[in-house]
């Protein structure tokens, strides 16, 4: 009852933004719900880490220190080349240091996990290209040579990994663009699943479904697919923010001499019951979404339709239609499927069922 209070504030939440705005993203960000209360917690390991940096960066400035004082150790020119590497190690464990207090007291504050997750993303790259050009600096004292030694470099690497390139790149466009984000349940080619991981170069899903498998429910195993296959494969995603329901259908065979104004009010029924009041709510939003687009389809029910199609077996068949949250697809027509056969069993002479073997 909590979680269907819950939705039932989410969706009119989301009514009354649409109401507003046609704007899809303006439309989530006033629909937002406060975040669940975030408690901030960091491991022991984190704080080990940041200890170690900061003693690396003091022992470094320590040996500074005792070469400046005993000049007599190092000719001219091999102390200034021992001090510019000192230097560069202690600006790189200092920069170490600094990065992690930041990503451990500052983004492990945020809130929103995806944010979060894709802001260390983010930062952790900075970091890396930032103490690659600290060394270089260090290593190569003449400019030219370095330069011209990173194009040679780049140009050999560029036509080598050209597909590890692509895929980066990708990774950013998801970032920027975000046709999935982790949590969301996708289908991309020939992979269905929930969104766990999207890293620099390739993103994995846990499976749901599969060639084992007829129901939503998780296969137990991962898939990984380039990041750069978002380029030229359609992305079909399930967990939109702004409406985050899919359509569901269930069906009957029936004989064709059933009380089809029976059948079709009883599975309009289980459904209300079940999902009526949050139904009506989705198709409201839906409605007010599509209504402020160039897209003409508002002739969506707001309650649960049946339907009647002759089945190619000599058989008809009744559909109800329904929406629901896909990660609660597979229950939620368990449940209705059990109470929907339970009243119709209940009338044997006006629901009949097919009985042979060919069914």
């Amino acid at each position: 009852m909590e979680r269907r209070d819950k939705e039932q504030e989410n969706l009119s939440r989301l009514e009354r933004a649409a109401q507003q705005t046609a704007d899809p993203k303006t439309i989530q960000q006033q629909a937002k719900t406060p975040e669940e209360k975030f408690r901030f917690s960091f491991r022991k390991e984190d704080l080990w880490w940041t200890a170690g940096f900061a003693t690396a960066a003091l022992l470094l400035f320590a040996v500074q220190l005792l070469i400046n004082w005993r000049v007599e150790w190092f000719e001219a020119p091999l102390r200034a080349r021992v001090l510019n590497y000192v230097w560069g190690g202690l600006l790189i464990f200092v920069m170490l240091t600094i990065a992690n207090i930041v990503e451990v007291f500052l983004i492990g504050r945020i809130p929103n996990r995806v944010s979060r997750f894709n802001l260390k993303r983010i930062f952790r790259l900075i970091v890396v290209v930032a103490v690659v050009f600290v060394a270089i600096s260090v290593l190569f004292v003449n400019w030219y040579a370095a330069v011209v030694s990173l194009g040679l470099i780049s140009l050999t690497l560029g036509f080598a990994l050209q597909m590890p390139i692509s895929s980066f790149i990708a990774w950013i466009y998801i970032l920027a663009r975000a046709p999935y984000r982790v949590g969301d349940r996708i289908r991309i080619g020939d992979a269905h699943g929930d969104v766990i991981d999207v890293s620099y170069l390739d993103t994995t899903l846990w499976e749901f479904g599969g060639e084992h498998l007829w129901t939503d429910h998780p296969s137990g195993r991962v898939i990984k697919f380039p990041n750069s296959t978002v380029f030229d494969t359609p992305v079909f995603n399930y967990s939109w923010p702004l409406f985050p329901y899919v359509w569901n259908e269930i069906k009957f065979q029936l004989a064709y001499d059933s009380d089809l104004e029976f059948v079709a009010k009883t599975m309009r029924e289980v459904v209300d019951e079940q999902i009526g009041d949050i139904m009506s709510q989705k198709v409201k939003v839906y409605k007010d979404i599509l209504s402020k687009t160039p897209v003409d389809e508002l002739q969506v029910k707001e309650h649960p339709v049946v339907h009647f199609r002759v089945s190619e077996n000599t058989w008809l068949e009744a559909i109800v239609r329904y929406l629901v949250p896909p990660k609660e697809a597979g229950r939620t027509k368990t449940r209705l499927i059990k109470e929907m056969l339970a009243r119709m069993n209940a009338e044997p002479d006006r629901v009949l069922f097919p009985k042979s073997n060919l069914r």
